[in-house]
């Protein structure tokens, strides 16, 4: 039998030399990976910037929706009072245009009086020209509340008229029987 020879020295260092290579590739290689690894580390820090970013805005939106709700529900709720307002506003016309309607019956008008007659007080002038009509002095508690002129109408069918409105009712149906 053969007894085991040893390596000559020089077979040793060229396996010392291929370990070294070894060694320096698997080094290089992992420094490969760590620079590979930095950069992922970096990209997901990026990432976790952006995600953060995007949470931040979605809190937001999810706020800003949220007022958005509250507001649509006040507009909800006043698009639900409008046929109230609606009716209250119909009945309110038709009262004002009773009152007006009213008002209109306690005014006197008078036709036939030039323009240059009544002069620069029309209030005072229908207030003498009563007194006359009547041959009554009229209380100091008669007032006059609104005298003016209408124009006359295009058509002239109607002469212009002076309307005389008297604050209390029952003055103007008083002379009007006498």
């Amino acid at each position: 039998m053969a007894s085991p020879k040893t390596l000559p020295s020089s077979t040793a260092v060229s396996a010392d030399s291929h370990s070294d290579a070894a060694t320096e590739c698997i080094l290089q290689e992992i420094a490969a990976v760590g620079l590979c690894l930095e950069a992922m580390d970096s990209k997901i820090t990026d990432l976790s910037v952006a995600s953060n970013s995007i949470r931040a805005d979605i809190a937001s939106f999810q706020d800003k929706f949220t007022d958005l709700d509250h507001c649509l529900m006040d507009v909800e709720g006043q698009l639900a009072m409008l046929p109230e307002c609606d009716s209250e506003l119909q009945f309110l016309c038709a009262k004002i245009t009773d009152l007006e309607d009213r008002s209109l019956r306690d005014n006197i008008r008078f036709f036939g009086i030039t323009e240059h007659k009544d002069g620069t007080d029309v209030r005072a002038f229908l207030r003498d020209f009563l007194s006359e009509l009547t041959d009554l002095i009229f209380s100091p508690t008669l007032e006059v509340q609104l005298a003016y002129r209408i124009a006359p109408l295009p058509i002239k069918l109607i002469q212009e008229s002076l309307v005389l409105s008297l604050h209390a009712f029952h003055v103007k149906s008083k002379h009007a029987r006498l």
